[in-house]
């Protein structure tokens, strides 16, 4: 269950839990986004509408209102975690599972993300995911 600062985000619930289990001990604080450093640089390599650099904490949670609009996530899994560096690069494999809002289509995709670490928060963040499933759930029909 969302903490009351982040209930409007509670759509991609399941991404932020997983993602907070992936890094467990390496970075402080219990949501998503209280373990995302103020500056950070949050980028996909894919360009399906959202942005393919996301700069600082706040511009990241505006972007994650969009996206709650439009996708609500029911769970996250198949989990990989790969920690190198001495715990400064953590690479994330994983899925997600859910909605697209507008039309009822189910979405299911997997992700790859490399997670850069600095006091023991989120630096960077590079994102790769499966662009055709994602194209296709979004250009479904109600499902």
């Amino acid at each position: 269950m969302p903490t009351e600062p982040y209930a409007a985000y509670a759509g991609a619930e399941p991404y932020f839990d997983l993602i907070r289990k992936a890094l467990g001990n390496l970075v402080d604080g219990e949501h998503f986004f209280d373990i995302v450093a103020d500056d950070v640089a949050y980028e996909v390599r894919y360009d399906l509408g959202w942005p393919l650099v996301t700069r600082g904490r706040a511009e990241l949670m505006a972007q994650f209102r969009g996206y709650v609009g439009a996708i609500r996530l029911l769970s996250a899994d198949t989990l990989f975690v790969n920690v190198a560096d001495n715990g400064r690069v953590v690479v994330v494999e994983y899925d997600v599972h859910g909605t697209i809002l507008a039309t009822g289509a189910d979405y299911r995709n997997r992700f790859c993300s490399i997670i850069e670490l600095e006091g023991r928060k989120i630096a960077r963040w590079r994102d790769y995911m499966d662009s055709h499933a994602a194209w296709s759930a979004l250009t479904a029909s109600a499902g």
